[in-house]
């Protein structure tokens, strides 16, 4: 698989390619029909197959307050994607540039002389292009005069219901992790590398580690029963707090985590959270003497979360 951050970086137009469109977020199984459909004509037409997705998405390009939160980070979606054995991912910057580009231009430019497009995978809702005029009837069109095909998505249904995005943030935001982790057929997890903090919770005797989550904001927050992996193979367990950290007017999405039994320094580490179960929201505390007690009641609930629940620890 080779990932393409910018059209800029095709320095090389391909002869001939198969390519789908979306935002992919959290590459649930709907997500990985689409790819396997993908996959197949590409194995028929004997041809690459191009996976094309946006960053930003386009919504939180236009209308950000509107977006909806995100069930994974880049990096995440991109190493899932690579899992799926494609040949190449296509990044586009989502940016007034391409806001901008009409739908004849997408097509001619992107997808005919850079892509060398000759079979093309979307939803018949997809549209694209400045003011959205292009959709997937213009696309047959252009099909027909420059030699690709348009082949529409396959709905995948799990309980008379389509597999989407939306709802598996519904889950996540009602604590239904079981239906979530069925969606999107692996564990609702987040990753990153762990990064030095400000030592705080160090010094309330809840030594943590940290991940940054970034800019966009994430599907879940609050405090949360998770498994840890990555970390020598093992699965640790451990409680796990998502969010801003408004009683030290904390700037930014941190997921912070403290590993039950676990004392050493793992700075720089990749590692897998995931997310079990929710115990609570986020709170704002007058001090940090309060925020300690909480700390103290979180892992109580966490302990006995464990102890009552079968807990399915695969590295």
């Amino acid at each position: 698989m080779k990932l393409i951050r910018g059209l800029h970086n095709l320095t090389q137009p391909l002869p001939g390619s198969v390519a789908t469109i979306g935002n992919f977020d959290g590459l649930h199984l709907g997500h990985q029909h689409v790819i396997n459909q993908l996959k197949a004509v590409g194995e028929i037409k004997d041809l690459p197959t191009v996976i094309i997705f946006f960053e930003p998405q386009p919504v939180e390009f236009f209308t950000p307050e509107q977006a909806p939160l995100r069930l994974s980070r880049l990096r995440d979606k991109i190493i899932q994607m690579g899992e799926m054995n494609v040949d190449y991912l296509l990044c586009l910057e989502f940016n007034a540039h391409l806001a901008s580009l009409s739908a004849q231009h997408f097509v001619d430019d992107i997808l005919v002389e850079k892509l060398g497009i000759r079979h093309l995978v979307v939803g018949d809702d997809f549209r694209f292009g400045k003011n959205r005029t292009g959709d997937f009837h213009y696309l047959q069109q252009r099909g027909h005069e420059a030699g690709f095909e348009v082949e529409n998505t396959h709905t995948l249904l799990i309980d008379n219901e389509r597999v989407s995005s939306t709802r598996i943030r519904q889950c996540l935001a009602r604590n239904d992790m079981v239906s979530a982790r069925q969606l999107l057929g692996r564990p609702y997890t987040l990753s990153g590398k762990i990064a030095h903090g400000k030592k705080l919770g160090r010094e309330l005797g809840f030594p943590t580690i940290n991940l940054k989550m970034g800019k966009r904001p994430i599907a879940v927050n609050g405090i949360f029963a998770v498994l840890v992996k990555g970390l020598d193979n093992r699965v640790l367990r451990g409680v796990a707090s998502i969010g801003t950290r408004p009683t030290v007017n904390g700037v930014g999405t941190i997921l912070e985590v403290y590993i039950l039994n676990f004392t050493e320094k793992v700075y720089g580490r990749c590692v897998d959270i995931e997310i079990l179960h929710k115990l609570r929201d986020e709170e704002k505390y007058d001090s940090l003497n309060a925020l300690t007690v909480q700390i103290n009641q979180d892992i109580n609930d966490a302990k006995t979360y464990f102890e009552h629940n079968e807990i399915l620890e695969t590295t």
